[in-house]
């Protein structure tokens, strides 16, 4: 679907739906008392109304974001298991290597294959095109060979 179809359909159907939830949710924050869990949560849908119905203003908008918590989750699932890198330098070179992996699969490359070329590369690499081995402008080593600097 285009933008202007998913707000077309967006407006037509999702957007009487919106606005019965926003008078329901106002509703309902009249009758509960100030301080408890459900004031927090209503006011906190409240507070953040306009910015939740943006998908009703823009087609171009996801109606979730099922797709940045699906990236987030190999950080939140490694979160503790990094606590126990054994240093704090090796914690930070752990970082540094799930960065390189998160952002191969960004850019579309196969995360291991990435890592593999770059580490068999890096010897014989010259320090000052170091950046193009970064996951944002690699690419794979045709035959072994590694690509030219012109290629770049």
């Amino acid at each position: 679907m285009t933008a202007a179809d998913r707000l077309a359909l967006r407006q037509l159907h999702a957007q009487p739906l919106w606005d019965e939830l926003h008078v329901w949710l106002r509703l309902e924050r009249a009758r509960v008392a100030d301080g408890g869990g459900i004031a927090a949560a209503l006011d906190y849908s409240l507070k953040r109304w306009e910015a939740l119905g943006r998908f009703l203003h823009d087609g171009d908008v996801s109606i979730d974001n099922n797709h940045v918590e699906r990236m987030m989750r190999p950080w939140a699932m490694g979160r503790k298991a990094w606590l126990f890198c054994g240093s704090k330098l090796a914690g930070q070179r752990a970082a540094m290597v799930m960065s390189l992996v998160q952002s191969a699969k960004l850019h579309g490359h196969d995360p291991w294959g990435y890592l593999k070329d770059v580490l068999e590369r890096l010897q014989a690499h010259p320090n000052h095109r170091i950046d193009e081995l970064l996951p944002h402008r690699w690419s794979p080593a045709e035959d072994g060979k590694m690509p030219s600097h012109e290629e770049h």
